[in-house]
C-alpha cells in the first residue's frame, strides 16, 4: 500500500473529524475525510433516490480522484449507526462474488419504505448480484422478537442467503415459519436462537467462515453490538465483547481475503428536521443522554476507535 491512507471517513454528521487520534491522522495525511456533510440530514435514518444518487456519485468521483480507492482505501469510517445503510452502497462498488460479515445488535433485515434505511439496508446488499450471502453475528435487540411482524425478510433467512447468529436472545415466536438454519432452529411456531456467548466464539466463528460461499469477504460494523461499558451509540446496544470482536478479525483474515470493511456506530446529535425522521427517532431510539454522559461517551468511543483501527490495520 505504500504510502497511500489507510482510512477513509466519510464526514456525514460531524462525529468523526473532532477525535483527537483521527484528526491526527488527517494532518499527518494517513486518513482522507470524503466532506458528505450537505448530505447528512437527507441520508440520516433513511434516504430518498435523489439523495442517493448524489451519494453513489460522490463516492465515484472520490475514488477517480485518488486512482482506485477500492485499493487504497480498506477501511472507511461512517459516523453514526444511523447512516449503516451506506455501507450498501460501498459493498455496491466492491465487485466480485463477495460475502459479508456483519458485526451489530441489529440484523437490519426489514423491508422498510423508503427501501434505503438502515433498518433494512441488508436487503439492498442482498439484492446485489455479486452478494452471495450476509451473515450477521452478535445481535441482542428486540428486532428479533415477533419479526414476522416487523417486516423482517424471513424468506432470505429461510434461503440461508442471510445468517443470524444472535449473541443472547430468548426463543421468539412467529407466525410464519422458518427452514432451519445454522443460527437458528424453527420449532412450534418459534424461533431458537443460537446463542454465541453459550460457545467458543473462536470455535463458532470458524465454522461460519468455513461455509461462506466466497472466500471475498466484506466486514460491516456496527458498534452497537459492543456493550455500553465500550462504545457509545445512538442505538440500543448489545453485550459482545470488544475482546471477542478483536480476536475475529485476524482469524477472518487467515480464512479469508478481505476487500474492505467498514465502522459505523459513532454518537451523533439529533438533528432531524424531517418531521417523519424526528418522530422514528424518538420512538425507536433510546432517551437523550444528559451532556456529562455524551461527554464519557464520546471518549470512550474515541478509545474504541483507536483499537478497532489498530486492529485492522494490524492485518494489512
Amino acid at each position: 500500500m505504500g504510502n497511500a491512507p489507510s482510512l477513509r471517513l466519510l464526514d456525514l454528521d460531524g462525529s468523526l473529524p473532532g477525535q483527537p487520534m483521527l484528526a491526527a491522522r488527517l494532518a499527518e495525511g494517513s486518513a482522507v475525510r470524503l466532506d458528505l456533510s450537505g448530505l447528512g440530514r437527507a441520508l440520516r435514518l433513511w434516504s430518498d433516490g435523489r439523495s442517493w444518487s448524489r451519494l453513489e456519485q460522490a463516492l465515484a468521483e472520490a475514488e477517480t480522484a485518488t486512482a482506485g480507492a477500492a485499493a487504497r482505501f480498506p477501511l472507511t469510517l461512517v459516523g453514526s449507526g444511523d447512516y449503516h445503510h451506506v455501507s450498501a452502497a460501498l459493498i455496491a462498488r466492491a465487485t466480485g462474488p463477495l460475502s459479508v460479515l456483519h458485526f451489530d445488535n441489529h440484523p437490519d433485515w426489514c423491508r422498510c419504505f423508503p427501501t434505503r434505511h438502515c433498518g433494512g439496508w441488508v436487503n439492498m446488499a442482498l439484492a446485489e448480484n455479486h452478494v452471495h450471502r450476509v451473515v450477521t453475528i452478535g445481535p441482542c435487540s428486540d428486532d428479533l422478537d415477533r419479526p414476522d411482524r416487523k417486516g423482517a425478510n424471513l424468506a432470505a433467512l429461510s434461503e440461508g442467503r442471510h445468517q443470524v447468529f444472535a449473541w443472547r436472545r430468548p426463543p421468539t415466536e412467529t407466525r410464519r415459519g422458518v427452514a432451519d438454519g445454522p443460527g437458528h432452529r424453527y420449532r412450534n411456531g418459534a424461533i431458537l436462537w443460537r446463542n454465541l456467548d453459550e460457545e467458543d466464539f473462536a470455535a463458532a466463528l470458524a465454522e461460519i467462515l468455513d461455509a461462506l460461499p466466497t472466500r471475498r469477504v466484506w466486514i460491516t460494523i456496527d458498534k452497537d453490538v459492543l456493550a455500553p461499558d465500550e462504545a457509545f451509540t445512538n442505538w440500543d446496544q448489545g453485550r459482545m465483547p470488544l475482546a471477542h470482536l478483536l480476536a475475529a478479525l485476524p482469524q477472518i483474515a487467515a480464512r479469508c481475503e478481505i476487500v474492505g470493511a467498514d465502522i459505523c456506530g459513532e454518537y451523533a446529535t439529533l438533528a432531524h428536521r424531517h418531521p417523519m425522521k424526528f418522530a422514528e427517532a424518538v420512538l425507536d431510539q433510546p432517551p437523550r443522554p444528559t451532556p456529562q454522559a455524551v461527554e464519557r461517551g464520546l471518549q470512550r468511543n474515541a478509545a474504541t476507535n483507536r483499537v478497532l483501527i489498530g486492529a485492522f490495520e494490524a492485518l494489512q
